[in-house]
């Protein structure tokens, strides 16, 4: 009996720390998630985005890997005034697939899901103003993802508590690339 509620307690232990990780953080190769992405979907509860959410178009995002370990992330955004072009440094928070930045407020990056080749879930937090703002955002290496990776990516956000109306596939756009910007 001893024996079974031990291999009983192991295996829950096991389970308990597999739910603990993001499916996509642990040993996550950043080699894998270099490169140009689109962002191709977002949800977040920022009023600021959720009153613009109508306005808003796919992004394009390069990232690399620099030589200490931080990831630099460049952004080409279209906005009313034309092509914005933003550029931040994540370094290593010690949370597996978790990166900070202090660029433009306090900001938290974590790698939710990703194959390292088509796609990627990134859930972001911002404190501004003293209220905490989350963003889970798809990133694809093409303009348009699979049916599954699209429910994939409805089915995490709303595991993260975005409703319907908080989620967006964006429409593309050709307008504003990260070689323009």
């Amino acid at each position: 009996m001893t024996p079974v509620v031990l291999s009983l307690g192991l295996a829950l232990l096991c389970l308990l720390r597999a739910e603990a990780e993001d499916l996509g953080a642990a040993g996550l190769d950043k080699s894998k998630i270099a490169g140009k992405w689109h962002i191709i979907a977002l949800a977040s509860n920022s009023e600021s985005y959720l009153r613009k959410q109508d306005q808003l178009k796919m992004a394009m995002a390069t990232i690399a890997v620099l030589g200490d370990g931080d990831l630099k992330v460049s952004f080409a955004i279209l906005t009313p005034k034309g092509c914005k072009k933003l550029e931040s440094i994540y370094k290593p928070s010690g949370v597996p697939g978790e990166y900070y930045s202090s660029d433009r407020g306090n900001k938290t990056a974590q790698v939710v899901d990703t194959d390292g080749r088509t796609y990627a879930v990134i859930f972001a937090s911002r404190v501004k103003d003293g209220k905490t703002f989350h963003m889970l955002k798809l990133y694809s290496r093409t303009r348009e993802a699979s049916p599954q990776i699209t429910a994939l990516f409805k089915k995490l956000a709303r595991e993260k508590s975005f409703t319907d109306k908080m989620i967006k596939m964006l429409p593309s756009q050709e307008e504003c690339s990260l070689d323009e910007a």
